[in-house]
């Protein structure tokens, strides 16, 4: 897992596709080393000196944790931070869902972050220094139709972010939390509805990777516990 050029390195999940891919880009266009956690390894949009993948299936958090635990022993850098952004959507009325539904939201959008987070914040707390970035969600900061299983793990990421913020802060750890409304990307593909086509009805990934590096290059005494993203005039359609 060596970076030629032993450069502190950025871990990103689901860094292969959407916000992740923005933000590894923009963190590389600005000098960062990055470590892209992704779940499909043949899936490779980003070729850099500086970046690297591996595949992880955050889905198993049994697997998940021994997958994890191993990167960990690997890693002979400096962590710079890690940012939990990999998420998936399931969305219908509730009785619309299953079982399989909820566990595969939860695991993907909650646990499988707790479990990641878990096993590198011995290392940036050994270092006394760095950043925990979890990409929420305005679905954390209300309620929706046909949003429950979302909602509610994208509640559940607000709260825990919350109280580790909390147990950091002696630490010199940093944690925040970006809550993007609706984001242009490939979250979508799968849904039955999307943004609208103005220029106003989404955001871009690129304002999310904006706002991550924000939180990375403020003074360091300084966290942003929560960064809000919303698009202008929000619109959707079915399709």
């Amino acid at each position: 897992m060596n970076d030629t050029s032993a450069k502190p390195v950025i871990v990103i999940s689901g860094a292969n596709s959407g916000i992740g891919l923005a933000m590894a880009r923009e963190l590389l266009a600005r000098g960062h080393a990055v470590l892209g956690l992704v779940r499909d390894a043949a899936k490779a949009p980003l070729e850099h000196r500086h970046y690297r993948q591996q595949c992880v299936d955050l889905s198993d958090p049994e697997a998940l944790q021994a997958r994890i635990a191993e990167l960990c022993r690997c890693l002979d850098v400096p962590l710079r931070a890690l940012v939990n952004n990999a998420g998936i959507g399931r969305m219908g009325y509730l009785e619309q869902l299953s079982v399989s539904d909820l566990r595969e939201v939860m695991n993907i959008n909650f646990l499988s972050h707790a479990i990641v987070t878990r096993a590198f914040l011995p290392l940036l707390k050994r270092q006394r220094h760095g950043d925990i970035v979890f990409v929420g969600s305005e679905a954390a900061l209300h309620g929706s139709q046909q949003g429950s299983i979302y909602c509610a793990s994208k509640f559940a990421i607000r709260g825990f972010a919350q109280a580790l913020r909390e147990e950091c802060g002696k630490s010199n750890v940093r944690v925040s939390l970006i809550n993007p409304g609706a984001v242009r990307t490939p979250f979508f593909s799968g849904l039955h509805f999307e943004p609208g086509e103005g220029e106003g009805n989404a955001i871009e990934p690129e304002d999310v990777a904006a706002a991550l590096v924000t939180i990375l290059e403020a003074r360091p005494g300084t966290v942003f516990g929560e960064i809000n993203l919303s698009p202008l005039n929000r619109v959707w359609r079915g399709k």
